[in-house]
């Protein structure tokens, strides 16, 4: 059974950092893409990185350039996403995708498996 699972969700204060981890299992990730979004309450779900299946490629969108770093571990089967500088407009659902073309796009539709979602939460 193909499966993603997101880890590493949490409560944070405003500065903090988090790290995201997206296990694959099921499947080798290493002819995936993978992206990852976010939806916070009451808002659409939106892209926030994503990384090509060589990791040689990432986008990010303009709300976090420069604060997350996507990464991938391909012998691991782990993606993950650094988070730095957190401000409360990060607070949101986080999910991981994956989709099987070598460079990463940032567009929902294209993405076949979905992880079920890690909440993370930027509060003091």
């Amino acid at each position: 059974q193909l499966q993603l699972v997101e880890s590493g969700g949490g409560l944070v204060q405003p500065g903090g950092s988090l790290r995201l981890s997206c296990a694959a299992s099921g499947f080798a990730l290493d002819y995936y893409a993978i992206g990852w979004f976010r939806q916070a309450p009451g808002k659409e779900r939106e892209g926030v990185a994503c990384i090509s299946s060589s990791g040689g490629n990432t986008n990010y969108a303009d709300s976090v350039e420069g604060r997350f770093t996507i990464s991938r571990d391909n012998a691991r089967n782990t993606v993950y996403l650094q988070m730095n500088s957190l401000v409360p407009e990060d607070t949101a659902v986080y999910y991981c995708a994956a989709f099987a073309d070598v460079m990463c796009i940032m567009s929902m539709d294209e993405y076949d498996y979905w992880g079920q979602g890690t909440q993370v939460t930027v509060s003091s």
